[in-house]
């Protein structure tokens, strides 16, 4: 059996935002560079909901934990 692990397009959904190719691209445009001083999960831009699934994600979630650091690279400029 194969399994499959969450893509950028999952994350967006699970953070209530737009998931598309062209609204991920514009999200991370429009909110780098995070300072690598800030936690991702700290930013400014994200709702208590969002920043508490992306820290619960990353700390307890080894297949969603890949793709939360894919953001926060993506989100510093890295990616």
């Amino acid at each position: 059996m194969t399994q499959q692990f969450p893509t950028f397009a999952d994350l967006f959904a699970q953070l209530g935002l737009p998931a598309d190719e062209a609204a991920i691209a514009d999200f991370i445009a429009a909110h780098s560079p995070v300072p690598r001083s800030v936690e991702l999960c700290e930013a400014p831009f994200w709702t208590p909901s969002q920043a508490a699934l992306l820290r619960d994600e990353f700390t307890d979630d080894a297949d969603w934990a890949s793709v939360v650091d894919q953001l926060n690279l993506a989100l510093r400029g890295a990616a």
